[in-house]
């Protein structure tokens, strides 16, 4: 395995083209579609497709049935069949096919001096500016399924010349996952496309060979539908639509190209261009689309309800494939495609605020539901002035808005202990008085010296140990306290945790912040939480004073404050000791919603940090907080959220209640994550050492490459 070879990490390279249209010369557009393949072909793509009669033209009108056209359509065609030898994508071309004696408006594939099969459109467009019927045929059940190409020119063994007619999934060997299926412009607008029955077939690819002359507004349409399809099927869908050249009689054309991989959009090229030569390239995840339908068992039920059906407009089973290799280049093509540093945090900024909007008020619902559900109790609270307490607080003083109840009712304790700042300690006084909710102190650290004096602990004999014990013994006495408080004041105990903490462990279990009635923060990634504050700040949701409070609290370094820190030392970070919740919410995300192997999400990453002057930060992202990391921090801090993640599901197997809140996936066991406690990620760990060793800037040698999964420690 090459570590950054596309290729070998579950992607492909695809592109969708347009080219200068020359209407009624297919020579000449044979000659501007092989230009093109080759581009694609140096820069390693296994696909390229181009617009619905592209080798002839599509507004040509009655030239389609003219014999001079039809003899040079099969002249080009051979001609880009004879170069495609030395090519490595896949080309699929549009062009007007005699079959039998009827003209059929086709999709032609072509790979390495082959015709793989030639796709008729299915549904003709026959209506407004289109009269398809007066050319074309629609294919039937009675439409002969082989094509004889002998007299073509194309090969001289009259078996090898007989091509398959009709619907049909290319299946490349040795690109596991890619499998293409072509579709032309209409049959993408019916209610049950080709292209949905080719995906239930098992096609990942969809290509639309479209012609679509432009009028206001169908752009629009056209992402509207392609993003569905793309969403619905779990599937690439390449669109390619024709540009310059095409007749401008009584229509104009804009070339449209985009790809989509599960609703998401990849690229999309320039409309309107100059040129006319446009190449739109993206590498698809294939892994990814076998991810989504591996987790999606509807999919697989809905494509053996239509199999069993015989009156299925197009059954599964009249889907023809033709097996291929490609031999794709297994070095570093570099990655051609957008990676979010905060999967969890849209960078786009109506979408970030939309969905701060949406999970805000899943939390506070949820806690809503709750409270009604238990005879509205008060709501018990540790608030330390860090970012989970902080934003536990503000979505419980929501709630109680909503519920037409008193801010006096949330009974917010801060509890320091040996290590707590006076910055931290004033901040959670400062938000308490401003949302005016029922607010006392208690020092516990009379009763953790008593403990720890009753344990025989070194630090009550005068030792600096500050181990895992000592800080344990404050973190438990603070949810000590919670609880019985709540038992005092009927109350129950609203819990801080955030996703990123229960994905690490970094929770005391039992009597411990890892335990509470209700937990409103346990589906929410750390890097997230933060953007809900600055939501809640911008969108006014409590007073000014509140949200200057609320931008303090922002910027304080993420810190337990359990362990002092000697004079002139930092205080104790979490990141420090857990990794960078960046990376680390990084892996959880792509383990959590993607089941990715542990070498595709360092992949991933290292495209995603080693360079924070590339690509997009969410709004509102502090300058001070935009670094970079290498692929040696990358490995290190992944293997250490490996080690964590299974040694400590024990924690996540006793979760409270908490309501799920990112797409991206929540940790309960009661709905998203399942997993015993006992079972090793030695085997994880081992996957991502062999896959970086040697590999320059990992830190992990190339012998590494050689040990078995048993010799890879893991921490319990």
């Amino acid at each position: 395995m090459n570590f950054h070879s596309i290729y070998d990490q579950g992607f492909a390279r695809v592109a969708a083209a347009t080219i200068p249209v020359h209407p009624a010369q297919p020579h000449e557009n044979a000659k501007e579609i092989l230009s093109v393949a080759e581009e694609c072909s140096q820069a390693g793509a296994a696909l390229v497709v181009f617009p619905e009669l592209s080798v002839s033209g599509y507004c040509i009108d009655d030239l389609l049935l003219q014999d001079v056209l039809l003899d040079n359509v099969i002249g080009a065609i051979r001609t880009i069949v004879d170069a495609s030898r030395t090519l490595m994508p896949v080309i699929i071309v549009g062009a007007p096919i005699m079959h039998g004696n009827r003209l059929y408006n086709c999709a032609v594939s072509i790979h390495r001096g082959q015709i793989l099969g030639i796709t008729p459109k299915q549904h003709l467009a026959n209506y407004r500016e289109f009269y398809e019927r007066r050319h074309f045929a629609v294919p039937t059940k009675a439409t002969p399924a082989i094509i004889d190409t002998t007299t073509w020119g194309i090969s001289p063994d009259p078996f090898s010349a007989c091509v398959p007619f009709g619907p049909q999934i290319i299946d490349v060997e040795d690109v596991p996952g890619l499998h293409i299926s072509p579709e032309l412009c209409e049959d993408m607008w019916v209610p049950v496309t080709p292209s949905s029955l080719a995906a239930l077939s098992g096609a990942t690819v969809i290509c639309n060979l479209s012609a679509s002359p432009i009028t206001v507004g169908r752009a629009q349409d056209r992402k509207l539908l392609v993003q569905s399809a793309s969403a619905r099927l779990g599937a690439a869908y390449l669109y390619t639509a024709a540009g310059r050249g095409e007749s401008t009689t009584d229509l104009s054309w804009d070339g449209h190209t985009m790809i989509y991989e599960c609703g998401d959009l990849l690229a999309e090229g320039e409309r309107f261009a100059h040129s006319g030569r446009v190449i739109t390239m993206s590498d698809i995840d294939l892994d990814r689309l076998r991810s989504e339908r591996i987790r999606q068992g509807s999919f697989h039920d809905n494509a053996e309800r239509l199999a069993g059906q015989e009156s299925s407009p197009a059954g599964v089973a009249e889907i023809n494939h033709a097996l291929i290799s490609l031999e794709p280049p297994r070095t570093d093509l570099g990655l051609r495609r957008q990676v979010e540093r905060f999967p969890f945090v849209p960078t786009d900024p109506a979408s970030l605020e939309q969905d701060c909007y949406e999970a805000y008020n899943i939390q506070v619902s949820g806690l809503v539901q709750r409270l009604r559900s238990i005879g509205n109790p008060k709501v018990v609270i540790g608030v330390s002035g860090g970012l989970d307490s902080t934003h536990a607080l503000i979505v419980a003083a929501r709630a109680m808005d909503l519920l037409g109840r008193p801010r006096t009712d949330i009974l917010a304790y801060t509890m320091p202990g040996f290590a707590t700042s006076d910055h931290t300690k004033n901040n959670a006084m400062a938000l308490a008085q401003s949302l005016g909710v029922s607010f006392d102190e208690i020092d516990i650290r009379p009763a953790a010296e008593q403990m720890l004096t009753d344990m025989g602990h070194p630090y009550a004999a005068g030792e600096g140990t500050y181990d895992v014990t000592f800080e344990n013994v404050q973190a438990g006495l603070r949810t000590d306290y919670l609880f019985r408080l709540a038992n005092h004041h009927a109350g129950i105990v609203l819990g801080t945790g955030d996703l990123s903490e229960l994905a690490l462990g970094w929770c005391t279990y039992g009597v411990g912040d890892q335990m509470s009635h209700y937990a409103v923060n346990t589906g929410v990634p750390k890097t997230m939480i933060q953007h809900l504050i600055r939501w809640v700040v911008a969108s006014g949701q409590f007073s000014e004073n509140t949200g200057k409070i609320l931008t303090s609290i922002l910027g304080t370094e993420i810190s337990p404050e359990l362990v002092p820190s000697r004079d002139g030392e930092k205080m104790q970070s979490t990141q420090d000791i857990i990794g960078p919740y960046a990376l680390q919410d990084f892996t959880l995300f792509y383990m959590l919603r993607r089941g990715a192997r542990p070498s595709k999400i360092a992949f991933l990453a290292e495209k995603a940090w080693s360079d924070a002057s590339e690509g997009l930060w969410p709004a509102g992202f502090p300058e001070s907080e935009k670094v970079e990391y290498s692929l040696g921090e990358i490995v290190k801090w992944e293997t250490l959220f490996l080690r964590r993640f299974f040694s400590q599901q024990f924690k996540r197997s006793a979760l409270p209640n908490g309501p799920k809140v990112m797409a991206g996936g929540s940790l309960s066991p009661r709905g998203d994550w399942r997993m015993p406690s006992d079972v090793s990620g030695a085997d994880w760990v081992s996957q991502l050492e062999s896959s970086v060793a040697g590999v320059q800037g990992s830190g992990i040698p190339a012998s590494r490459a050689s040990l078995p999964s048993t010799q890879v420690g893991d921490v319990q």
